[in-house]
Formats: C-alpha cells, sequence, structure tokens
C-alpha cells in the first residue's frame, strides 16, 4: 500500500491524475467498511491541507473545507442558520469520532443515514470540487447520487462545501430520532431552515434522512407551509401527499410505517419550537 500525505490541493491532484487511490482523511468510515485481507493499492490523506481546514465567510456565503472536522463546526462562531448542523455535529459518534471525523467524509460516504445531509440540503449546500483539470461545483442534492455513491470522477477531490448568503433572520434545527439517546443509527432525521416574521412562516426549507435511499428535500410540505401561522400548524393535519418523495424501508431499527408516522410529527415539532424561539 502507497500512503501520500500532501500538503497543497495541487499535489493532490497531480497524485489523483496518475493513480487510482482512496482519498481519507479522518478514518472514521474508511477503517471499518474494509473487507478482510482487503484494502486499496493507494490512499490519499487530505487532513494536511491547511487550505481545507475551518469555516469561513466569504462575500458570497460561508465555505466549509473539505479537512473540517465536526468538533471544527461545533465550535466555531455561527449565524443561527447553521444552528442544525451543530446539533447534528453533536450527534456523529462520540466525541473522540468528532474530534477526527470529517463534514466531507460524512457527505462522501454518502450513507442514507449521514447526520449531515439534512442539515445541509437545507441550507442549499453547494459541493465544490477540484481536479488537475479544474475546478466546477454541484449541489448538493446531484452530488449524492444513491445509496454509497457519489457523482465523483477518479481524479477529482472534494475541496468545500459551499453555503450561499442565508437570510439574517434564518434559523435552523436538526432532530434525530434512534432507539437510544447516544451513538445511535438514526431511524428518523429530520432538518429544517426557517425564516419567521410575525409568527408566520415567511421562508422554509425540510430535508428528511434515513427514508429514503437519500436524505431528501420536501418542497410540497414546504410550499403548503409557507405563509401558516403558530396557531394554524398546531392544529394542521398534514396531507400524506406531502411525503410522497420518502420511500422508507422496513429493517431492525425501525418498520416504514413507523418512519412514514414520525415525519410529520417531527417536522410539527422542530417548526413550533423555531416559532417560540424567534423574536416578536
Amino acid at each position: 500500500m502507497a500512503y501520500y500525505i500532501p500538503t497543497n490541493c495541487e499535489e493532490a491532484y497531480e497524485f489523483l491524475s496518475a493513480k487510482d487511490c482512496k482519498i481519507i482523511a479522518g478514518c472514521t468510515d474508511f477503517f471499518p467498511n474494509l473487507k478482510l485481507g482487503k484494502h486499496p493499492e493507494n490512499l490519499l490523506d487530505v487532513s494536511r491541507i491547511e487550505t481545507l481546514r475551518g469555516v469561513s465567510q466569504h462575500p458570497d456565503g460561508w465555505r466549509i473545507g473539505a479537512a473540517t472536522t465536526w468538533a471544527d463546526v461545533s465550535t466555531t462562531a455561527l449565524p443561527p442558520a447553521f444552528d442544525g448542523l451543530k446539533l447534528a455535529a453533536r450527534e456523529v459518534g462520540s466525541v473522540q469520532i468528532q474530534n477526527v471525523a470529517t463534514v466531507v467524509g460524512n457527505i462522501c460516504n454518502a450513507s442514507s443515514a449521514a447526520d449531515g445531509v439534512p442539515p445541509l440540503l437545507a441550507l442549499d449546500a453547494v459541493i465544490e470540487i477540484g481536479s488537475k483539470r479544474g475546478q466546477r461545483s454541484i449541489l448538493l442534492d446531484e452530488f449524492v447520487t444513491g445509496s454509497r455513491t457519489i457523482e465523483l470522477a477518479a481524479d477529482e477531490l472534494v475541496t468545500a462545501i459551499m453555503i450561499p448568503n442565508l437570510d439574517r433572520e434564518m434559523q435552523s434545527n436538526f432532530s434525530k430520532l434512534g432507539s437510544r439517546t447516544y451513538l445511535v443509527i438514526s431511524i428518523v432525521m429530520v432538518a429544517i431552515a426557517i425564516v419567521i416574521r410575525g409568527k408566520t412562516i415567511t421562508d422554509l426549507r425540510v430535508a428528511v434522512g434515513s427514508c429514503s435511499p437519500t436524505s431528501v428535500r420536501l418542497p410540497a410540505l414546504e410550499n403548503f407551509l409557507t405563509g401558516q401561522s403558530l396557531d394554524a400548524i398546531k392544529a394542521i393535519t398534514f396531507p400524506h401527499d406531502l411525503f410522497e418523495p420518502l420511500s422508507p424501508i422496513s429493517d431492525i431499527r425501525a418498520s416504514k410505517e413507523y418512519r412514514l408516522t414520525v415525519v410529520p410529527e417531527l417536522c410539527r415539532r422542530l417548526i413550533l419550537g423555531s416559532i417560540a424561539r424567534s423574536p416578536i
């Protein structure tokens, strides 16, 4: 096995263009997924590329570098729109895992239960990709194409997650339902990003995980609830067709029927909680 650890992106691109290799950073998914007696011939570790570390603000939004850990996210001062992502950061394994596991690694692993995907979908995240051939960007919901599959060529490297500029009044929330409180794979995850003015929703994004091959936004639900007031949402009955993008399965953690029952209630709780916290 060849192990390569570049200190800048140009070195990484050169290696990727010349050799077939596995990109790693925190390795918290890489090692558990190795099959007995098998391993990649070449490993490319991006954890020491300084330009890929940290969360920074730019004129057109926020940038989360590819080597940024979950602990980095949870300890960085960020606007309320990132509260949901911070809550997800505290749900990724243990504190030890959060100190080395990266946000981008969580996305590239492309599990249907990846904690980071729903809150990032709710923030309209864009994936920044680089290679020797140049740079490109792709929406997160187009980057994750299925369970364990992503839109990334062999010579490409994810360099960052970009979050476009957000409404200053936007806040976000995240809820993960599991069979126990900590160190659990989710039964259902829901993330919302919401703008509330005068106890009325003026902008809403809702994303759900663990209920389909990839986490998905619910545009019909978003449109249905935008313009609704606190009192209306308390009493509202959600039509089933608002959740049609979901296609949960029954597994050891829960039945598909249970998942479909839980999602509307989690959505309601997150929205009501956000309205209760909103300054009016």
